[in-house]
Parts: structure tokens; C-alpha cells; sequence
């Protein structure tokens, strides 16, 4: 309407920021130490944990934690990225963006794959997004533990999601998060597996989320500051109170002194009296007795025994027999067709094995009863 003026014209006159200006006042260098080292226990942990998948020694390196804007990472990172969300359901209200290269991730994928890092070929499919979603999702929930237990409560987050983002793409066609339209924070490591990756991954936080992380700490530290000085306060006053109890014990001969008109030699049964009344009770009478424990072979009935093996028989167990056993990749998995042979461990014509419940105890051999294949035990696993 003519001659009316806008929210942002408003605010402009009267001084006051915006509603988009909220929040988004760059961090503190304390804020940025605290979320730094947040992020080098977190990630350590997470390496460790990468480790494990992909077989092979992972190296990261100490955070680097700075502001950036798109425009920043996109002059960063040339080629299409893979973008990693993770939101954060308990304990913490917000998300963080993983970034990582595509030759990253097929590095990554195929490692887990059983393969030696060097398939990369092709482009990213969903194999490879879901292969390095489980990645991210067993690294960043091992570092919400970490977090978890840097801020004393419990934390948990959402199963991440991997999108293929093309850098060069604006933000109104909605590809990348919309904290991601202003200034935010970047963290910055350097990832080595073995001599198959080294580059650098990113995580983004809004400045919320950065701040509400540093507030948790800070509330934790002072706790935990607190407790201590409580500690010491308490440390410092239990030696001063211990002369204040023994006083009236030691005052009892000095306060018989001016009643005392006897010879010294009548007054010493009087000064030995505190120790003489503290003797008795240290010499109470204990019945002590040795104690007495019952044979194992003694007093125990075959009867009751039966009785006892009974309450359990119709307790159902799995029999498996198991032909052979042989170990396939993934890779050789996905090949099977209908004809393809297996090749067990086992020789022709070689006992097969009988489980109870997964516990190896009997041999056999493979029968035929009418049209249903059976097993003869042949002998029996001690």
C-alpha cells in the first residue's frame, strides 16, 4: 500500500536489526577454541571408528575452525560433493553438513567393499551413497558418544543423509541447507587413508548450533568447577574440626586440677582414665567362629537332580548341519547368477557338522528317509 513502510524500512529508521541478523553474529575466540576442541575429541573418535570399516590406518588432523560463505566453498571444492546431513534429535537442537570429495567416497565405498581402493571408476550411484551414509552414520554417532559424554547428557542423532551436490548450483533451487545462505562456521580437517586419500572434509554448523554447544560446556565446566572447590572446602575444614572433638577429652584432667587437694600420686589414676575408658571398647568380645560349608558331593540326591534336568526338557534348541562354509566379498555376492557354483571347505565324501544352537558337538553323514534328507551321527563332539 502507498506511503506505508516495510518491516526492513522500519527497523532501518528506529536502528534495530532484522529478524535475518539474529543469530548471526560471528563467534567469539573462546566460542571458536571450545568448538575446535570439541571437534578434535569428536573426530578422533570417528576415525577410529573408520578405521575399523575400511581396514586401513586413518589419519586426521587437528581443526581449523573459521567462517565461510558458499562463494567460499565453492571455490574450495571444484568438482561435485558429496553433502552429509546430520541432524542431532536428543540432546542438542540443530544439524551439521559433512563434506566430502566423490574420489573420497568411492575410495571409501569400495574399501568397505572388501576391495583395495582403487575401483573408482564410474560415477556416484546409490551403492555409494548408501555405503558411505553407514560410514557416517557409525562415525558421527560414535562422536555424539564422545560429545555425550563431554557434556554429561545424552545425545543422539538422526541417520544421515548423502546427497550429490553440485557446487555451482544456487541455493534457491533448495539443494543445500538454508543456514547455508549467509555466513556460517567451517571446520576443516585433513583426512589420510593409508596412501589412498588425503584431502581435506569439511563440517558446517549454523552459529546456533556452534553457540548452543559452546553453552553446554560452559555450564558443564562451571559445574564441574564448582564441585571441586566444594571438595577442597571440605578438605580444608575436616582437619581443623578434628582438635575441636578431642578437646574435651584431653581438657578432663586439666579441669580436675583445682579440685585436686590430694598428693600428685592420688591425681594420676585420674589422668589415665580417658585411655583406660577407651580400651574396653576396643575390647569387646567377638564370637568368632570358622565357617562351615558344605561338601559338593555330600546331600544331594539323584532325585533331585532328575527333578531339576526335567524343569528344562521342553526347552526348544535349533539343530543345524552344515555342509560347508566358504567367505565371498560383496562384489562376488552381487556377481551370483542362477547356475553359479560355490565352493565350499569341504571334501567330498567328509563327515558334515552338527550344530546345537551355534555349538558345534556331533558328526554325521547325509542319509535319505523315503523323500527327506536326514543325518546318521557318527560320532560325538566331548
Amino acid at each position: 500500500m502507498d506511503g506505508m513502510l516495510s518491516q526492513e524500512e522500519i527497523n532501518a529508521l528506529l536502528n534495530e536489526p532484522g529478524v535475518s541478523d539474529v543469530g548471526e553474529q560471528p563467534l567469539t575466540d573462546t566460542e571458536k577454541d571450545a568448538i575446535g576442541e570439541v571437534a578434535n575429541i569428536s573426530m578422533g573418535t570417528a576415525a577410529t571408528t573408520l578405521f575399523s570399516l575400511v581396514n586401513r590406518k586413518v589419519d586426521i588432523s587437528t581443526p581449523v575452525v573459521s567462517f565461510a560463505t558458499w562463494e567460499d566453498i565453492v571455490a574450495a571444492y571444484e568438482r561435485p560433493c558429496v553433502f552429509i546431513r546430520i541432524g542431532y534429535t536428543v540432546g542438542l537442537d540443530g544439524s551439521n553438513v559433512l563434506v566430502l570429495k566423490e574420489h573420497d567416497v568411492k575410495v571409501i565405498t569400495d574399501l568397505m567393499m572388501g576391495g583395495d581402493g582403487t575401483n573408482t571408476g564410474g560415477e556416484l550411484g546409490e551403492l555409494h551413497l548408501s555405503a558411505i551414509s553407514e560410514a557416517m552414520n557409525q562415525m558421527m554417532g560414535s562422536a555424539a558418544t564422545s560429545l555425550s559424554s563431554m557434556l554429561n547428557k545424552m545425545i543422539d542423532i538422526s541417520p544421515p543423509e548423502a546427497d550429490v551436490v553440485d557446487l555451482q548450483e544456487t541455493l534457491d533451487g533448495g539443494a543445500i541447507d538454508s543456514f547455508l545462505a549467509g555466513e556460517f562456521v567451517k571446520i576443516s580437517f585433513r583426512m589420510e587413508i593409508g596412501d589412498l586419500v588425503d584431502s581435506q572434509i569439511m563440517q558446517l554448523y549454523p552459529f546456533s548450533f556452534a553457540r548452543e554447544v559452546f553453552s553446554s560446556i560452559s555450564k558443564n565446566m562451571e559445574a564441574d568447577v564448582a564441585s571441586v572447590a566444594k571438595q577442597q572446602n571440605d578438605a580444608a575444614q575436616q582437619p581443623a574440626a578434628q582438635p575441636v572433638q578431642e578437646q574435651p577429652a584431653m581438657g578432663q584432667p586439666v579441669q580436675a586440677q583445682p579440685m585436686m587437694g590430694q598428693p600428685m600420686m592420688a591425681a594420676q589414676p585420674m589422668m589415665g582414665q580417658p585411655m583406660m575408658a577407651a580400651q574396653p571398647v576396643m575390647s569387646q568380645p567377638v564370637n568368632v567362629q570358622p565357617a562351615q560349608f558344605q561338601a559338593f558331593a555330600s546331600g544331594i540326591s539323584p532325585a533331585l537332580q532328575s527333578e531339576n534336568i526335567d524343569l528344562i526338557m521342553d526347552v526348544p534348541l535349533d539343530v543345524t548341519v552344515e555342509l560347508g562354509r566358504t567367505s565371498k566379498s560383496i562384489q562376488e555376492i552381487l556377481d551370483f547368477v542362477p547356475g553359479t557354483i560355490i565352493e565350499l571347505n569341504k571334501i567330498a565324501g567328509e563327515p558334515i557338522d552338527v550344530l546345537v544352537n551355534g555349538k558345534y558337538v556331533a558328526k554325521g553323514e547325509v542319509v535319505v528317509i523315503e523323500e527327506n534328507f536326514g543325518v546318521r551321527i557318527t560320532e560325538i563332539i566331548k
